[in-house]
């Protein structure tokens, strides 16, 4: 009889852990991307993952070529877009994929918009999170800037002015 309840507390614990994960598998959010003239160059859903965050971001009417794609740390989209702040970094880490002392967790992979302007893509982020560090009282935004991201300069990556944002929403 002890082992039987044994097994049942075990049971209960092993649906209980995968009740939670399946709980922060469901959390989404989204960002409405803008560019500085106000127009809509498409949208970004984050959908929370047990090993992070994905992002699928539908694009229109960007200029051809790379460019970094970042999570910043303030959600105001105000062009030209310094009001997004800095990188999401509340690791409090340097900036960059390729620096030994990076990365923030709103680095992300350049993207490569062909001559069409449009791109679909995904995106995993294994540093971010959405939860109230995200989400805190000024929120975050998904930013586009006009050149590709370095990988190693700090703070930013040199990629150059922003050219889309997206304030991140619940």
């Amino acid at each position: 009889m002890m082992r039987l309840t044994g097994i049942t507390i075990l049971v209960a614990g092993i649906a209980l852990v995968a009740a939670s994960q399946t709980a922060s598998a469901g959390e989404n959010a989204s960002a409405a991307m803008m560019n500085a003239n106000g127009e809509s160059v498409g949208s970004v859903t984050l959908s929370a993952t047990p090993q992070g965050t994905l992002l699928h971001a539908t694009l229109e009417n960007l200029p051809a070529g790379a460019h970094a794609f970042h999570v910043h740390a303030v959600g105001v989209c105000e062009p030209p877009f310094k009001s997004a702040g800095g990188h999401f970094n509340p690791a409090g880490k340097k900036h960059g994929i390729n620096n030994p002392e990076g990365m923030h967790a709103g680095d992300m992979p350049n993207i490569h918009v062909p001559d069409s302007g449009a791109l679909e893509i995904e995106v995993l982020n294994a540093l971010l999170r959405l939860d109230d560090t995200l989400f805190d009282e000024d929120g975050a935004a998904i930013v586009i800037h006009d050149g590709p991201d370095d990988y190693v300069s700090d703070p930013a990556g040199a990629a150059g002015p922003r050219i889309a944002c997206g304030v991140i929403t619940q």
